[in-house]
Order: structure tokens, then C-alpha cells, then sequence
């Protein structure tokens, strides 16, 4: 039964997915469907967490808008997702970064930027 349920999710899996960690700074451009029209929509903010493997993978994003802060969960495979672009790399000690939650202002986005290295 988990080799065909492996097998499915092969076949629907997104390959062109960038890698993402907890403390990057993301911009995620989502379909937004409002009656019988469709537009795109950005979601810019940090990646706070991240779940699942597979298709059942999904990323927890958390922005400040309006001094009041807003997080979605996405789904990796949805087919919403327009385009991920990794806008910053955080340098994080855990995995989940929960405790941005308690933080307000500048400092509730506030994640040092780690280097990375380009594999040639």
C-alpha cells in the first residue's frame, strides 16, 4: 500500500519547487479565483515552518500587514502556486521559528541572512 501511494505522489509531484528553510524570506505568487475572474496574488513573508514530505508537503508563511501579523499554510503541490521566489536566506537554529509570533515591529521579521554557496 506505501508503494503506490509512493508511486502517486511521484507522478504529481512539483519539481520546480525551490528549496526552502525555515527563516528564508519568501515571495509566493498565488491564483486568487473572485467570481468568474482570477488574478494573482503576492504573499511575501518568512518561512516559519515547515511539514510533511511528498504531497502532502506544506509551508507555514507569516507576514506583518496593517501592525498585525498574518500567517497561511501552503501547500507545496497546489496548484494555486504561480511562482516561489526566495527572496532572502534566514540563518536559523531550529526548525520551527514559533516564536516570531511573540515579536512585534522590526523585530518580529528579523532573521540574520546566511550565506550560500552556489554549487556549480
Amino acid at each position: 500500500m506505501d508503494q503506490l501511494i509512493q508511486l502517486v505522489e511521484a507522478t504529481q509531484a512539483v519539481t520546480d519547487f525551490p528549496h526552502i528553510q525555515p527563516g528564508d524570506t519568501v515571495r509566493i505568487q498565488l491564483k486568487v479565483i473572485e467570481g468568474e475572474k482570477e488574478r494573482l496574488q503576492a504573499f511575501e513573508g518568512v518561512v516559519i515552518s515547515d511539514r510533511g514530505a511528498g504531497g502532502s508537503k506544506t509551508i507555514t508563511v507569516r507576514k506583518i500587514s496593517h501592525g498585525v501579523g498574518v500567517e497561511r499554510i501552503i501547500p507545496v503541490n497546489s496548484p494555486n502556486i504561480e511562482s516561489v521566489t526566495v527572496l532572502k536566506h534566514g540563518k536559523a537554529r531550529r526548525a520551527k521559528l514559533f516564536y516570531l509570533r511573540k515579536r512585534t515591529g522590526k523585530a518580529a521579521l528579523k532573521v540574520k541572512e546566511r550565506k550560500v554557496v552556489e554549487k556549480a
